[in-house]
This record gives C-alpha cells, structure tokens and sequence, in this order.
C-alpha cells in the first residue's frame, strides 16, 4: 500500500485516540457510575464525527487526484470503513449510557460486569495504527477476533438476564440491561469490520474473514513458489466472488480463487468433477477446496482463452464464427456422448412462475390483469404460464443431456490458439433437456446491453446460427418438439432475464418478446406440437 497521506494519518490517530478514550470513561462509569461520567461521554459526540468527515473527504479527494488502482481505490475505500466503524463504537458507547441511565435499580445490571468487555473492545482500537502502518494482517485478524469473545461475552449475560426475568418483578430493568449488553456485542461486530478493511487494505482485495482465511487455506495448498497477488475478476448474482491469482513478477494468472455460500459452492465442486468424469477436459481442475462455517472456496484451474460475451463484443467477425462453429461442435459432441433414452422435462414455465416476483419487482409495470379490448379477451401473464404450463408438462423431450445449466456466454471460454472451448460456473449442471441450454445462451446474446447497430446486428446473426446449430442436431435424433420446447424456453429466459435489466425500453421489449412465444406456443393445436414453426428471425431482430 502507498503511504498514507498526512491529513488521514493525523486525522485516523486523533480518531482512535478519542474513541479509546470516550470507552475509558464509559468503563470508569461501569467501575463508579456518575452522572458527570455520563455528561463527559456525551458531550464527545460531536469531535470524534468531526473527525470522521476529514478522513472521509481526505479520501475522496485522494480518490478524485491520484492514478486509480485498484489497490489505491481498495485502500481509501477501506479507509473510509475503518474510520466509520470507529465512530460507530462512539455512537453505540452513548447508546449504552442511554439504556444505562432508563433503569431505575442500577444493581440489577451487575456494572461489574462490563469494564473487562470493554477492555477488550479497547484492545481492538488499540491495535488499529500499528496492524495500518504495518500492513500487519496477522495483527489485524487478532483485533477481528476479540468479535467472538465479546460475543461469547454477551450471551452470557443474555442468559443470566433473561433467567432472571422470570424470577423478578424488576423486568423493564432486565430488559434495558440486556440492551446494554447489546450495544457492547455491536462493538465487537464492528472490531471485525475494522479487521476485514484492514486486511482488504493488506492483500488489495475486499474481503470479510471468512473469505480471507479460505484464500489462506488454499494458498498453502498450492505447491508453488513466488510472489503473488489477487485480483478481483467478477462477482456472481448468487453472491459468489471470483479473483485471479496472478504471479506478481511475469503478471501471469496461476490459479483462479471462488468464494461463497458453502452449499453453492460444494454444487460448484460436484459439477466440476462430473464435468471432468463425463466430458474430460472441457471443465477446469479443481486445485484446492476448503470450507469454513457456512462458506466454501476453490482454488480452481485458469484457462486460458477469452469469454465469449469478449468475443461477441470485442472480436472480429472470423474469430467470432470460429469460435461459435467450435462450440457447436463441442455441444453435439457432449450431446450426443452423454446422450440417455431418459425423457426429459423442461419445465421452463415452472421456472418462470417462481421468478415472476423477482421481475415484479424490478419492474412492477409488467404486471397485468386479464382486460378486454374490443371484445377481444387479452389474458394476464400469469394466466397464459399456467395454461403453458399445462400444455409443456405432456410435451417432453425424447431423451436427456448432460447439460451445463447456467448457459450464459459469460461462462463459455474459447482459445484461438488450441482452438478449444472450456466451461465454467457449473454448479447447476445436470441430466436434462438440452433446450434449457440453446434458450439461456440466445437470450443472453440478446441481453447484452450495446447500442452500436452493428454490435446488435452481429449479436442477433449469433443467435440466429445457434439456434440452427441446435436445430440440425435436433433433426438428426428425431426430436420433433424441439421447436416447441425452445419457444417456451426463449419464453421463460426472455421474462426472467428482464429482473438484470434496468433499462425500461429494452426490458420491455424482452418481456413482450417473451409474452409473444407464449401465446404463439398456446395457439398450437394439442397434439401439433410437432408442427409448431419458432419464429427466430422475427424474435431476435431490433
């Protein structure tokens, strides 16, 4: 980290200083309660935000004139939080003299109690400059851990309060001791804030404590040697963060860090590995897992090649078709290897249903009631998934793939030098029908936010060969609803998609899309499925 600027240095030192300083006084008040105590904590309130707001537009201006790294902005940012926690310890230190001063028998709250708690929220704040100056994480993650002392602290005394709630008459006392406690088990979740931004400081990434001591694991698990670093690649909409971990001298990628919720992440895990049993070589190699509480974290293999969401966008328009000719003819390949005599049900209109409330809420405009114009019954959307679903539920697929599940095109790489295509984030790969695939990937083609026309008009082109790519495939298995079930699919994928986009005119155009392939589907006579037609060339066009 580049040195701290003398405003900040100053400013955060003041800062701690004041804060260990008003915790004293709220322990000497535990110690001998007195009013003048009181009076000398609330009359503090107003320098410690002072100084908060320096250190805050100290950075913004730091922020505003200095070359943007990433590591500088992850600095200054983490700054900012270390100085908001601390003034947090401040208000939340009123807020216990608050609850203090409503309860009428002070001996019930035992005072005793609380100063060895406050010493060791003041061990924290002590700890604070030198772990900064130091770039000590180690001396970071001591203060982050007092959270769960000062923790075990407060659940202690819940159970000693609220035993005696049951044997006094003195509840209101009890309740507001019990807040007291409270307040002071707050300090300690702001200790661990502290210690998350000081170490997101250290290493140059945003992380909490979880995700610090997974990449710890994981690292020592990697047999290698050299300097390295990690950098942020992408946050996932299920709450997943992925980094690269880059040697800090050839700026080479060794190994790719996932982090998240321990079940999605053990999915990820599972799929990766019936990926690298059922297809070799087409997902990465899991190089290290570890698991800790209720997170999970994998050390993947890095491949090497561009996104297809790169290409589509960035490409020219050869390196463009090579890429989607070798992907289709990976798919056929995978299609027709991991091919079963199982039918398969895609149950997109189920899918859709669930979704409907997240779309809703991003875009309450969308919701409709059934109406009539000019006696012409137009159903609400809701009606016409029900009778679609109905209609999927007896039009099944004549076999099942192993599918890939989440067929986004930013989880396709492709590299132009081995002419090879990889897949990623596979926790949602399964048996199924291998429309629930073709439908995602049209669709997040279409999705993608860019006004230039010929950007547009390729990524519709793209879409367009996809689908007869998967359409001569379906042809040569004798799957004859599969234009049918991809209308529904597109259907499905069209509606939910629209929940990522904010933008109304291009939400609104997904969505009557995908009310069009719903109806288009409903007008098919029962037992014509086969005939149906889908209208590609109309949908994917702007």
């Amino acid at each position: 980290m580049t040195s701290l600027p003398k405003s900040i240095q100053e400013n955060l030192h003041f800062l701690c200083a004041e804060i260990d300083g008003q915790l004293q006084q709220l322990e000497a008040f535990f110690s001998v309660p007195s009013a003048g105590t009181a009076r000398r904590i609330f009359d503090r309130a107003g320098y410690a935000h002072n100084l908060t707001t320096r250190i805050h537009s100290a950075c913004i201006r730091r922020l505003t004139n200095t070359r943007k790294t990433e590591r500088n902005q992850i600095a200054l940012r983490s700054l900012e939080f270390i100085a908001t926690d601390l003034l947090r310890l401040a208000n939340l230190n009123r807020q216990c003299l608050r609850h203090a001063e409503r309860i009428e028998h002070f001996e019930i709250l035992v005072p005793e109690r609380y100063p060895p708690i406050i010493q060791r929220v003041r061990a924290g704040v002590a700890k604070v400059e030198a772990a900064l100056s130091s770039n000590d994480s180690a001396r970071a993650v001591q203060i982050g851990q007092l959270n769960r002392k000062v923790a075990n602290d407060y659940n202690k005394l819940f159970k000693i309060y609220t035993n005696e709630m049951r044997a006094t008459t003195h509840t209101a006392d009890l309740a507001h001791s019990l807040l007291v406690a409270s307040e002071i088990q707050r300090m300690g979740t702001s200790l661990q804030t502290i210690s998350e931004a000081l170490i997101s400081i250290n290493i140059g990434q945003a992380v909490n404590f979880e995700r610090y001591f997974a990449l710890q694991g994981l690292m020592a698990d990697f047999e290698t040697n050299g300097d390295y670093h990690i950098e942020a690649i992408a946050e996932t909409r299920s709450g997943s963060a992925i980094s690269a971990i880059t040697d800090s001298n050839s700026h080479n990628v060794a190994a790719v860090f996932k982090d998240g919720e321990k079940r999605k992440v053990k999915e990820e895990r599972a799929g990766v590995k019936s990926w690298n049993s059922i297809y070799p070589g087409l997902a990465p190699k899991i190089l290290s897992y570890q698991k800790r509480n209720q997170s999970a974290a994998l050390l993947i293999e890095h491949l090497p090649g561009l996104t297809f969401e790169q290409i589509v966008l960035n490409e020219p328009d050869d390196l463009c078709a090579k890429a989607l000719k070798q992907l289709g003819t990976t798919l056929k390949d995978v299609w027709r290897q991991t091919k079963t005599d199982e039918f398969a049900e895609l149950g997109s209109m189920q899918q859709l249903s669930k979704r409907l409330d997240e779309v809703y809420r991003v875009h309450p405009e969308f919701r409709s009631t059934r109406s009539n114009l000019a006696g012409f019954e137009i159903p609400a959307f809701e009606d016409l998934i029900e009778s679609a679903r109905e209609r999927e539920a007896a039009v099944s697929a004549p076999f099942s793939v192993y599918i890939h599940g989440d067929f986004n095109i930013d989880n396709i790489i492709y590299d132009p030098g081995e002419n090879r295509i990889n897949f990623i984030d596979l926790h949602r790969s399964r048996y199924m029908d291998y429309v629930q695939d073709v439908s995602v990937f049209m669709v997040s083609n279409y999705r993608l936010q860019v006004l230039d026309a010929p950007v547009r008009r390729r990524i519709m082109k793209l879409s367009y060969d996809f689908y007869q790519i998967a359409r001569r495939f379906a042809r040569k298995q004798n799957d004859e609803t599969f234009d049918y079930r991809l209308a529904l699919g597109l259907g499905r994928s069209f509606a939910s998609s629209t929940r990522f986009i904010f933008d109304k005119s291009q939400a609104r155009k997904m969505f009557l899309r995908s009310r069009y392939l719903i109806e288009r589907a409903l007008t098919c006579k029962t037992g014509q499925e086969h005939k149906f037609k889908l209208p590609v060339k109309e949908i994917f066009v702007d």
